[in-house]
């Protein structure tokens, strides 16, 4: 679940000072483990296949994607969801996912991704839920108090995301590596997250 980079930061960077206008990206690197210690992470990126060393933050946090189900979302379960507006008027979800607890408020909102499909990114705190039909219709919750309401039909894909222990990390694995912008290959790294194992 991807959302759009609107407009307005292009707009932002036209005149920008050189410096400014190259300033590094927060590190975002997708590929597989090779080798990690109490400090660093070796890894094999997947753009290109080239080997890179990044520091490991003391402060890392790891994260693991579980699957899970509809009956799985719970009230006050933080969740962020892709959906469609159908027929009914209504938002249906087309992917869900439960954050876990450090990660409440990330991106809290609701607003288009400007993709293919005209879906709504929506990230909120569950109030409530109720099987209705076969379907999980739930209702949400945004900090400035405004409601929304999302349907999870049968078969939508929901993913429960836990906080492991940085033990779990072994060579072999698939990983997203994140962390704040760099210059250069390295980096450090302060959220890893687990997405598939060796």
């Amino acid at each position: 679940m991807r959302i759009a980079v609107f407009g307005l930061m292009g707009l932002l960077a036209v005149g920008a000072s050189p410096a400014m206008a190259q300033a590094p990206n927060p590190l975002n690197v997708f590929g597989v483990i090779e080798k990690i210690d109490a400090t660093s992470v070796v890894v094999k990126k997947d753009e290109g296949g080239a080997t890179a060393t990044f520091a490991i933050a003391p402060e890392l946090t790891v994260i693991q994607n579980k699957a899970a189900t509809l009956a799985d979302i719970r009230p006050n379960d933080f969740v962020a969801s892709a959906a469609v507006r159908k027929e009914d008027g209504k938002l249906h979800s087309t992917e869900l996912r439960i954050f876990p607890e450090i990660m409440r408020g990330l991106g809290e909102g609701q607003r288009p991704m400007n993709d293919a499909r005209n879906q709504t990114m929506t990230n909120a705190t569950v109030t409530g839920a109720a099987i209705v039909s076969g379907s999980n219709n739930i209702k949400v919750k945004f900090a400035n108090g405004a409601e929304s309401e999302l349907i999870l039909d049968p078969g939508v894909p929901v993913t429960r995301m836990d906080t492991v222990d940085k033990s779990a990390l072994k060579p072999q694995m698939k990983v997203r590596l994140q962390g704040p912008p760099a210059a250069g290959d390295g980096g450090t790294v302060n959220r890893v997250t687990i997405l598939g194992g060796p």
